[in-house]
């Protein structure tokens, strides 16, 4: 058989392929879910869904490793990042019958190519950060036993060093993770049970942290005697940001419950304002009386807040701090088991993964396949693998995730919302009026001014300056993160670069707000778009380039292996579908 280059007929099908989006069908009946959540509901759920990862896991690296005492503007620069993703993401839930995840968004949205990586991305990232708070789970309970099940275990299996290996197996972290993985499986009245009482003594115990650390609190532990306020600069502090940016990921929850809240509209993006500003305030208070107490590079990174109590001699209050850390980590260890199963199973059901993860047992209607595969997996990895490495792995995924989402929010305002038998607010897509301009084209007030851009398609104009501005951003923030030094330029010519990927970015901003956009009434949009989107995607960007090397090679070899799955979209290996619609079964 003769090989030779692929027609321009086949390649077009191929391209069609990987960005082919998945259709929703408008409901046959309005949604089970009872309209019950107010907006105190919703921040609770938002503030469980967060605060804990960020105070027991990153405090200590970003206090040691990347930040020092500046690590409480760190978590105030995470905040804002991670308030504008929240929005975005509020947005993407409301336009969608039923509950979703960034996998189902980004399947409708963007297409089968992104939604498979960004599903792979999101996988791994749930295993990584499992495993992380699984290590953290066991050494925390270790300090209640006075490091006894470490000295035991060295003892006994030795010391390992290797990189990337913890020094030794931890057989505990293990344990808890199989031992989640059995309150998983039981459904969801133990599970909500079990993760409303942890968050309650979680959010008592940070309380007493911030009160007692404060009264031990030492200024001269900031001083420049022991390494000032920013030891590592600017750009450890935005290091530290990018860092703490996996902090707040629980926001999901909230966007996720919007079809159960009275009044979305204004009830979900006021609890994503109220919960990620209290959990930024409680982990800006924690960071602060942490390197107060104790000077920031005295701190172990595994363990920053009770060490810190410990070298004050409060050893009480390090078993408190311990049994905070538990407390904390465990719904959170629960809601990765109760989500990551059932994103897999969902993938499966859409063709994206094997189908035996879309298995699903008929009584408890849990994922069991997908449950055992993944729990037994992460247990691996919490057996061998260093917090510090996990840590370090944890935000750049995250960030590339949200900031796909957030390119999301403008394609979904410029392109024509499909045709409904009926209008309302279980509508896939925004209702418009008849006589309104379609959305992509330009604005009636400019074409007299813009006569050169009105002969393309709708939405033609609008592809191609989204295009650009994703290019200019990663420019210009490569140019801002990096230098003239770093990229061997001559001052004139940074100079110059830098003029050009703003002015690049400024254009096409330009060219997008020139454009008619969809607008509803009846649900929740956020504010000036696209300039408010745009500015997220710098942002995130900018974070993700101060990220370490190892970070990005974690996200290549990431991204490498889901290519390699014969399941992937950019594979030419055919499978089975099943039916796009939403019509019964699970919810994606």
């Amino acid at each position: 058989m003769a090989w030779g280059l692929p027609s321009t007929t086949s390649l077009a099908r191929f391209c069609q392929k990987l960005n082919r989006r998945k259709t929703l069908e408008e409901p046959t009946m309005e949604t089970s879910l009872r309209r019950h959540l107010t907006t105190l509901d919703l921040t609770l759920l938002g503030v469980g869904g967060m605060v804990g990862f960020g105070l027991y896991v990153l405090t200590g690296t970003v206090a040691k490793w990347m930040a020092g005492p500046a690590m409480l503007v760190s978590f105030s620069v995470a905040a804002v990042a991670s308030l504008l993703a929240a929005l975005f993401y509020a947005e993407l839930a409301v336009c969608v019958p039923l509950r979703g995840s960034a996998y189902l968004f980004t399947y409708v949205f963007m297409g089968e190519l992104w939604a498979f990586l960004i599903g792979w991305i999101m996988l791994i990232q749930c295993l990584l950060g499992g495993s992380a708070m699984a290590r953290v789970w066991s050494s925390y309970l270790d300090i209640i036993f006075s490091h006894r099940i470490q000295s035991f275990t060295e003892a006994h299996v030795g010391i390992w060093q290797l990189p990337v290996l913890a020094w030794y197996p931890d057989f505990l972290a293990a344990a808890i993770i199989l031992l989640v993985l059995a309150l998983a499986s039981c459904g969801g009245r133990i599970s909500s049970w079990f993760n409303h009482t942890f968050s309650a003594i979680s959010l008592a115990i940070i309380t007493f942290i911030i009160i007692l650390g404060f009264v031990l609190a030492r200024p001269h532990n900031w001083s420049t005697e022991e390494g000032g306020f920013a030891p590592f600069g600017f750009s450890g502090i935005m290091a530290g940001a990018a860092t703490c940016f996996y902090s707040f990921v629980g926001f999901g929850a909230i966007a996720a419950s919007s079809k159960e809240t009275q009044n979305a509209k204004q009830a979900v993006p006021m609890a994503l304002a109220i919960s990620v500003g209290l959990v930024a305030g409680a982990n800006i208070l924690v960071s602060t009386v942490l390197t107060l107490m104790v000077p920031w590079h005295s701190l172990d990174p595994n363990l920053a807040l009770a060490d810190a109590f410990l070298q004050r001699g409060y050893s009480w209050a390090a078993f408190i701090v311990a049994a905070g850390a538990i407390c904390a980590m465990s719904p959170l260890l629960l809601t990765i088991f109760l989500f990551v199963p059932r994103m897999v199973c969902a993938m499966a059901a859409d063709g994206l993964f094997f189908q035996v993860f879309a298995h699903v047992h008929p009584r408890t209607q849990v994922p069991v396949v997908s449950l055992l595969v993944f729990g037994v997996l992460m247990a691996f990895l919490a057996l061998l693998l260093d917090l510090q490495a996990l840590v370090h792995f944890l935000s750049i995924g995250t960030l590339l995730v949200l900031t796909v989402l957030t390119t999301s929010i403008i394609i979904l305002r410029f392109q024509k919302a499909p045709p409904s038998s009926s209008q309302g607010p279980g509508s896939p897509v925004g209702t418009e009026q008849a006589s309104a301009p379609e959305p992509g084209q330009l604005r009636p007030a400019l074409r007299p001014y813009l006569r050169f851009l009105g002969g393309c398609r709708p939405g033609a104009t609008v592809a191609w300056a989204l295009g650009v501005l994703l290019a200019s951003a990663i420019t210009l923030d490569g140019m801002l993160v990096f230098g003239d030094s770093a990229l061997h330029l001559p001052p004139w010519g940074y100079t110059l670069l830098l003029l050009l990927s703003s002015a690049t970015f400024l254009l096409s901003l330009l060219v997008l707000g020139a454009h008619q956009q969809q607008r509803r009434q009846d649900t929740f949009q956020v504010p000036m778009v696209p300039l408010t989107p745009a500015l997220s995607i710098l942002l995130n960007i900018f974070l993700m380039l101060h990220l370490s090397y190892l970070a990005w090679l974690y996200l290549s070899i990431c991204l490498l292996t889901g290519k390699l799955h014969p399941e992937s979209p950019g594979c030419l290996i055919q499978w089975p579908r099943r039916s796009w619609s939403f019509h019964g079964g699970m919810s994606r």
